[in-house]
Order: structure tokens, then sequence, then C-alpha cells
């Protein structure tokens, strides 16, 4: 295969893996009119554990058994609320030495700093795919700001 015709075989494999990959969102969409991106998804005002966060866990692989399904990292989580809800809120994490989540304090919250690639240890999540995109961080953060309820 002459030069050419290789680097334009690696370049259509580069592409359609970069088509098949994106399943979870673009890494920062940014905000469309009334907060929302072109999924439909929104910035909620007072986003709810249950049905917005845990989504996002779902949605982007979390809770999966190859990662945190199993307990990776020390850390549990499932579909239910209740299990994800109590393995993050005012608990420690054993890798870190950080609560995962403090109620009312996203930006010191071990939890977004592992969303946000700014941990001391471990790499950033979801490790293999890319960054939460605005939307779903700004609920995250406003979820535990307003007190990570468990609702």
């Amino acid at each position: 295969m002459s030069l050419r015709r290789r680097t334009l075989f690696v370049l259509a494999l580069v592409a359609v893996a970069a088509a098949c990959a994106g399943g979870d969102g673009p890494t920062e969409p940014g905000l469309g009119p009334g907060g929302g991106d072109a999924g439909g998804r929104t910035v909620k005002e007072n986003p709810s554990f249950s049905s917005d966060v845990v989504e996002i866990f779902v949605r982007r692989g979390c809770t999966d058994g190859a990662c945190h399904g199993t307990g990776q990292g020390g850390l549990t989580l499932t579909a239910s609320a209740a299990v994800s809800h109590r393995n993050l809120v005012n608990v420690t994490s054993p890798t870190s030495g950080e609560v995962r989540v403090i109620p009312g304090d996203a930006q010191n919250s071990y939890l977004v700093k592992k969303l946000e690639g700014r941990q001391q240890v471990g790499a950033r999540m979801p490790v293999g795919g890319s960054s939460l995109d605005a939307t779903d961080l700004t609920n995250i953060r406003r979820w535990i700001d307003q007190g990570a309820q468990n609702n």
C-alpha cells in the first residue's frame, strides 16, 4: 500500500472510531436557550438526585460492572438512588481521604474534583470517556450546593 493510501486509511479509521465514540455527548456543548443542550437535557433549578443525578451516572456508564457498579475505587454506584446516595454523601473516600459529597459545598466535594480533573489522587472521571458536559456538571454541582438531598 502506498504511503498516501495508508494515511487515508488511518484517517478513515480515526473518523469511524470518533463517530462511534459519540454516545456520551460532547465535552462542552455549551448551553442553549433555556439552559438546554442539543440532546434535550437541561440545567435544572433544583436537580433531583434520583431522577437527575442518578440518570447521569447511568447514562455515562458509572454504574456499569467495569466501573463503580462493582465498587471500583471503593465506591459502588447503582441505578438505586438509595444505595448510591448512601455511598456518596458524607462518606470519606478510602483512596483520597476526602469526603465524596459535602452537602452545600460542591467546590470541595471529592466527586466534583474528580469530575473536573482537580483531584490529587487517581484519574479524572469518567475514566475512558469524555468529561461531563456543562449541563451534567452544573446539575451535579447544583444538587450538592442545594444540600445533596436524597430526593
